[in-house]
């Protein structure tokens, strides 16, 4: 197997645990690993985001994402509220319900980082998010070039 073969299977390998195990443990405070990331991502966006951002935050189909939304809704965590001007878009607003949760959320994936990560160096988690970085804008390049027809 050549280097990069390697490096993708590991990485794929890896982000596939991560998200078994973060997904087991959120259960335990009442939500699963997609609605846990939309809360943190509406927190980390001031509390409320554009529906349609929401979802490529996510990098999920709306409908996916109306299902995700019904059940924060039904938890009483978020409020979708129309956009003026624009009847097709809606505002994913936090309530004040949430802010319990999303600490909650919050604490139970520091835990999970801390758990994971504390015998690796910090050199070595530095060197490992530069070539993550890389990767990332590598596949956005991509990405561009293959939405512009520019392949």
């Amino acid at each position: 197997m050549s280097l990069n073969a390697e490096f993708v299977t590991a990485l794929r390998r890896v982000t596939q645990r991560w998200r078994t195990l973060w997904d087991a443990e959120l259960r335990g405070s009442g939500q699963t690993l997609g609605r846990s990331r939309a809360l943190l991502i509406l927190f980390q966006s001031g509390g409320s985001a554009m529906q349609r951002d929401l979802a490529e935050a996510l990098s999920v189909e709306h409908p996916t994402l109306v299902r995700l939304l019904d059940g924060l809704e039904r938890q009483g965590l978020i409020r979708r509220e129309p956009v003026p001007g624009n009847a097709r878009a809606n505002q994913i607003v936090l309530t004040e319900a949430a802010s319990a949760v999303v600490r909650e959320v919050d604490s139970v994936s520091e835990a999970l980082r801390e758990r994971v990560l504390r015998d690796v160096p910090r050199a070595e988690l530095e060197t490992a998010l530069r070539v993550l970085h890389m990767v990332a804008a590598r596949l956005d390049e991509l990405g561009t070039s293959a939405e512009g027809g520019q392949g």
